[in-house]
């Protein structure tokens, strides 16, 4: 065989093994990209999902908001709560500064030192995804907020759920009235501490008793419950007025 047959075959053989090459690497990159795009849409299909969830409840939580607040989950007796408990509060007048982590003896706290600012007056409801800190939300009781605190297993439970966010837009809306100082947020497992065994929902207030306000008397009050129920939330809130606070008004500003 002559040198000129010899490099045709090298060059044949040449360009096989690179036609070979590139046709394992268009398959590589046709598997890579149908991958991406399986996990993209899987992606964009959860999202979609999760929002579609999320704006169903929404629908459910405002036809459910149309019923009268104590007709809204679980009636009192069913409700699953202990009795008011009642404690010296404490921390009062004590701003730390933000961002600065504060620990309570108590879960979760009804008083207690906390961050200079607080919450501004915008929304009655939050999840773990939006949800301010304890330390901001600790000055809102200060000012007289009532606050429902919700752990994990509410979070997972859609109905629950449903009713939480009914009952906090009972006192959703646009005018910045103190008869509606109230918040629904969750008490997550990165918090500090658990609730009390069975109970999964937690009403605080930092109260004044307007009959002993000259004698600087603050309460720290908590109310601990199995399931959401409107009644109890709307005897709290009338037996625990936004007025009746170590600093009134003040969260309205």
């Amino acid at each position: 065989m002559g040198k000129s047959s010899k490099a045709q075959e090298r060059r044949a053989r040449i360009e096989r093994l690179e036609r070979e090459r590139k046709s394992a690497e268009r398959k590589r990159m046709l598997l890579f990209s149908s991958v991406i795009a399986v996990i993209a849409l899987g992606i964009i299909g959860a999202t979609g999902w999760s929002l579609w969830q999320d704006r169903q409840a929404e629908r459910q939580a405002e036809q459910r908001a149309e019923d009268p607040i104590s007709e809204i989950g679980a009636t009192e007796a069913q409700a699953g709560c202990d009795p008011v408990e009642q404690k010296p509060a404490s921390g009062g007048g004590q701003h730390i500064p933000d961002g600065q982590p504060i620990e309570y003896p108590d879960t979760p706290p009804a008083s207690g030192p906390h961050w200079d600012q607080w919450e501004r007056f915008a929304r009655t409801f939050y999840t773990a995804d939006d949800r301010p800190d304890v330390e901001r939300l600790v000055h809102n009781l200060e000012h007289g907020y009532s606050i429902l605190w919700y752990d994990e297993t509410i979070a997972d439970d859609s109905e629950a759920m449903v009713q939480i966010q009914a009952i906090a837009k009972k006192y959703d809306g646009n005018e910045r009235d103190p008869a509606n100082a109230f918040i629904a947020v969750p008490w997550t497992s990165e918090d500090r501490g658990d609730l009390p065994n069975g109970k999964h929902l937690a009403l605080t207030h930092w109260w004044v008793d307007p009959e002993n306000n000259q004698q600087g008397e603050e309460t720290a009050v908590s109310r601990y419950c199995e399931r959401p129920s409107g009644a109890v939330v709307e005897q709290f809130m009338e037996d625990y007025p936004q007025s009746e606070a170590r600093e009134p008004g003040a969260g309205f500003l």
